[in-house]
């Protein structure tokens, strides 16, 4: 499943696909090349419906140091039109990201700076170390988070994206929990642990359900309560209950027993499959 220089695609038995960015000697900096491996990664997801979710990570200390220097120094050269034709992949990048159909978990370890809070924003949730390192740093060298920036309001809100946007101030992991960047934060040496954790519990869920819902949340996240938008909520309960999994569902609650989609995924540490 992996024929990529800077990725790793890793695919578990159980139905999840683990995306690595596998650029450990560079600290997971991405490039030209970075951005145009996870586009491709990401349509190879998005076309495989087979697939449960999704987790990203990175290789080695750190998840991303944001932008390979090399690749900046590059970029400072290029006229208009070439630096708009990268950020217009960096765009296409994030944006497959945010609208990937399955679920998406990012794992964040060691520095999150620049761009790398743009994929952890772009993920349905996230989780890391408490001593995890995050960093809009782009206004020190004289940019802007400019492409991330929807998703990183999105995710944290306007009134912290402004602090951290326009001060660059290091934050660690409690505090990317306090402002709703992690879902959850671990000790260091309990991350991975908790990372099975996660992965055990989602496999508990409905494919297509989780699918369903993610598509759900999307609609009703800034809609107005209209007529259309109680007509679709109305449409897509029905539609999955008379659906094979909601069917299936539905008859093992009320006999007592396990689902189908749970025959291959383990049981999350602590809890009884009874």
């Amino acid at each position: 499943m992996n024929d990529f220089a800077t990725l790793e695609l890793e695919r578990d038995p159980t139905g999840f696909v683990t995306l690595w960015l596998d650029r450990p000697e560079k600290n997971n900096a991405f490039n030209a090349q970075m951005i145009r491996e996870l586009i491709i990664a990401l349509d190879r997801i998005q076309s495989d419906a087979s697939l449960r979710f999704v987790l990203l990570r990175g290789r080695g200390r750190h998840f991303s140091a944001g932008a390979d220097l090399a690749w900046m120094q590059e970029s400072a050269n290029l006229d208009f039109n070439t630096n708009l034709g990268d950020a217009r992949e960096l765009g296409e990048l994030m944006y497959n990201l945010a609208k990937l159909k399955c679920p998406t978990l990012a794992v964040v370890q060691g520095a999150a700076y620049g761009g790398a809070l743009g994929l952890i924003s772009c993920c349905d949730m996230a989780i890391g170390s408490d001593d995890a390192q995050f960093c809009l740093s782009e206004v020190k060298i004289g940019l802007a988070p400019a492409v991330i920036s929807p998703f990183v309001v999105q995710a944290i809100g306007e009134r912290h994206a402004r602090r951290y946007a326009l001060t660059a101030e290091r934050f660690n992991g409690t505090r990317a929990r306090e402002i709703g960047l992690l879902a959850e934060c671990y000790p260091a040496a309990e991350l991975e642990s908790h990372v099975q954790r996660w992965v055990a519990n989602l496999l508990l869920n409905s494919p297509q359900a989780m699918r369903v819902s993610k598509d759900l949340l999307r609609e009703t996240a800034h809609g107005e309560l209209s007529p259309a938008l109680r007509r679709y909520c109305e449409n897509t309960i029905a539609r999955i209950r008379v659906s094979a999994e909601g069917q299936e569902g539905l008859r093992a609650f009320l006999q007592k027993r396990e689902p189908a989609w749970r025959d291959a995924g383990p049981t999350p540490p602590g809890e009884s499959q009874s």
